[in-house]
This record gives structure tokens, C-alpha cells and sequence, in this order.
């Protein structure tokens, strides 16, 4: 009986993800997209943003992923920082760096829709205005939520 070598057969390790965030706000407003976790049951909101791809900049990125999902083009796009994100969803673990940046829709015309649909992958997605306040107060969940200082 033939069993594999376990110093030869390639184990499938869970990675850290590298992603990039686009936070888009108005004086008291910010854009994002919501997402629920049904073994917490807890709905939580995020940037819009998405992967990063090996070789690509964190801010090409991030004008790909909203090409992508809104079909939208970005200006003024500025760095912000790097955050550590560990996390549990859906009862497992998650690790990403965020790429963090502030920018602006170049459509001033999207600012003035109160949702905003698109696609992430096959998935249809909803991006929607939500006040600062709320993620502020703890009345709702911005993750991660070190994007908070930010804001």
C-alpha cells in the first residue's frame, strides 16, 4: 500500500491575504458594502476593494476592483496606511493586510445615488451611502475596524 510522502505532498496552509480599501465618504457618509455572518448572526459593512494580485500595486488594485464591482473610476487617491486584520467569519479564521486609501468617485453623479450595484465575481453586490456616525457610535459594524481612525 502506497502512502504519500508527507515531506513531498504540498499541505494547502491558510495564507494572509494582501488587500486594498477604497474609503469614499462625503462630509457624513461613506461608502460600503454589507456582508452577514451567519454563525455570529451579525451583519457587518466594509470599503469596497478587493485583492491584490502578485506584482500589481496596492493602488492599481484598487482602481481595478472598482472598475470591477461598480464599474466606477477613482481620483484623487491617496495612501493612508497598512492594517493587520485578524479575524474569524463564518467560524474561520482570517488574516489579511489592508491597504488602505482614501480617494473620490470621478462621477459626481454616483454620490448622489443611494445605492450603487455591481458585481464581485458572480455575486451581485450593493454598495450603499451609510452615516460616519453610526460606525462611530458602535450602532454598526465597520470592519476592520481600525478604519475607524480614519474617518
Amino acid at each position: 500500500m502506497d502512502h504519500p510522502n508527507p515531506i513531498l505532498t504540498p499541505t494547502k496552509q491558510p495564507q494572509i491575504r494582501v488587500i486594498t480599501l477604497g474609503l469614499i465618504k462625503t462630509s457624513t457618509h461613506l461608502l460600503v458594502s454589507s456582508g452577514y455572518d451567519s454563525v455570529k448572526q451579525q451583519v457587518f459593512h466594509r470599503a469596497l476593494g478587493g485583492g491584490v494580485e502578485f506584482g500589481e500595486a496596492g493602488q492599481d488594485a484598487l482602481r481595478r476592483e472598482f472598475q470591477e464591482e461598480i464599474q466606477a473610476e477613482l481620483t484623487n487617491i491617496q495612501y493612508l496606511g497598512c492594517i493587520e486584520n485578524r479575524f474569524v467569519h463564518e467560524g474561520k479564521p482570517g488574516h489579511e493586510l489592508v491597504l488602505l486609501y482614501q480617494c473620490d468617485l470621478a462621477d459626481p453623479q454616483l454620490y448622489q445615488q443611494e445605492v450603487i450595484s455591481g458585481y464581485e465575481g458572480d455575486q451581485m453586490l450593493t454598495a450603499h451611502w451609510v452615516e460616519i456616525e453610526r460606525f462611530k457610535s458602535g450602532e454598526l459594524l465597520l470592519v476592520p475596524q481600525e478604519c475607524l481612525q480614519f474617518l
